[in-house]
């Protein structure tokens, strides 16, 4: 049965796409394009499957819709170039089956120049059409704000660059049918690079904030005093919050080698924050000194292991490498998080606490990484041995801040 949208990559930019289309009325076809990261609850896979949504594994069905947006994954490869292999596989199959006046649009995060210069040509040698003349191409960069509930599709704004005006005009019916308000970008290069300016906007200043932390630290200043107040500023600044390290699918790209100039302040705040694990394993071996402890032996519990508060996706999160650092220097490491039921780290399972309160009551040494809602820290301020809050999330006094 014909559909007019197909997803094309199922995982954290895929599925909420899918997600707000189907709630837009929207029928849609989901397929996927490899090992993915998103997932459903069953509440959520029925209430799509209700509304028009239908997984598909047969890639002839791509050949039947409308609309098809590719949001395959693209995260970096060995040699710290984005990977854009499951981009490739998807456009493949797509230009198998592709037919005229189609809308293809792509939302995967990549470095401009990507959609016409990677993109189109797979999609024309496969299909034997021509962009821009036989099939509409355009480029869309995803916005999407996991476990954000003040945050919806038809409140935030899609940019839209397409291969010529017409295909932007193609893009922007579709999205009108989203969200409240659509954007033109002259083009795809542009689209493109809004997208790279968000994702290191992100870093860069998450980069400042951390570097400011550690200073901040040094000096005896309370850094989150300071931010209360700076944000009170109505022009020229965002509050911006440190945290144990930098985690999400979103990659800070420098844009070196072939592809541009490299832009050498992403490249420092990534070196920046990817020092920010050790930073905090620099603070908790301090503070288990300071009471007559050694790290050696001693009982760490991780709390939130997530890379984001209030949701179960771990990419990328800083509690990983914080994890193997505090074994290597020979603590006992446990964990818990209500959206980890179970948690790896070097292949070996890390022991998860059941019972919240007598865990942190237990640890010689309890670091929050994570402040998931459902974490009375107030409580565990009170029950913990030894707090470390690395999101300064606790009540002012009540623990050792980062």
């Amino acid at each position: 049965m014909p559909a007019d949208l197909a997803v094309i990559g199922l995982g954290h930019l895929g599925l909420p796409l899918a997600q707000a289309a189907v709630a837009a009325g929207i029928s849609t076809l989901g397929y996927r394009t490899g090992p993915e990261g998103g997932s459903l609850t069953p509440a959520e896979l029925r209430r799509m499957l209700a509304g028009g949504f239908r997984p598909a594994t047969n890639p002839a069905e791509l050949g039947r819709v409308r609309t098809a947006v590719i949001c395959a994954p693209t995260p970096r490869g060995a040699d710290g170039a984005l990977d854009l292999g499951q981009v490739e596989s998807a456009a493949r199959a797509l230009a198998a089956r592709l037919r005229p006046h189609t809308t293809v649009i792509l939302e995967s995060p990549v470095h401009p120049g990507t959609t016409e210069a990677f993109l189109r040509p797979l999609l024309e040698t496969g299909s034997g059409l021509r962009a821009g003349r036989d099939f509409h191409l355009a480029y869309s960069p995803s916005r999407v704000d996991p476990g954000n509930r003040d945050v919806t599709p038809a409140g935030t704004p899609k940019v839209i660059g397409g291969l010529t005006p017409a295909c932007t005009e193609s893009a922007a019916a579709f999205y009108g049918r989203l969200t409240d308000k659509v954007v033109r970008a002259r083009g795809p290069r542009e689209a493109e690079t809004v997208q790279v300016l968000e994702t290191n906007f992100r870093h860069v200043n998450i980069a400042l904030v951390n570097e400011m932390a550690v200073l901040c630290h040094d000096l005896g200043v309370d850094l989150w005093d300071v931010i209360r107040c700076a944000e009170t500023k109505p022009f020229g600044f965002q509050a911006f919050r440190p945290g144990p390290g930098v985690g999400g699918h979103g990659i800070a790209q420098d844009l070196g080698g072939p592809s541009g100039r490299p832009l050498r302040m992403v490249e420092l705040a990534r070196q920046v924050n990817n020092h920010m694990p050790q930073y905090v394993i620099q603070r908790a071996a301090a503070l288990l000194n300071e009471h007559g402890k050694s790290a050696r032996a001693a009982r760490v519990l991780l709390l939130g292991v997530t890379y984001k508060a209030d949701i179960a996706d771990q990419q990328g999160s800083p509690a990983h490498e914080i994890a193997v650092r505090l074994m290597e220097l020979g603590a006992a490491v446990s964990y818990h998080d209500p959206h980890v039921p179970a948690w790896s780290v070097l292949g070996r399972p890390v022991p998860r606490a059941d019972s919240l309160y007598e865990a942190a009551a237990d640890a010689d040494l309890t670091i929050l990484l994570q402040q998931h809602r459902t974490y009375d820290l107030q409580g565990l301020s009170v029950k913990a041995q030894l707090l470390l809050d690395t999101r300064g999330a606790t009540p002012t006094g009540a623990a050792h801040r980062l």
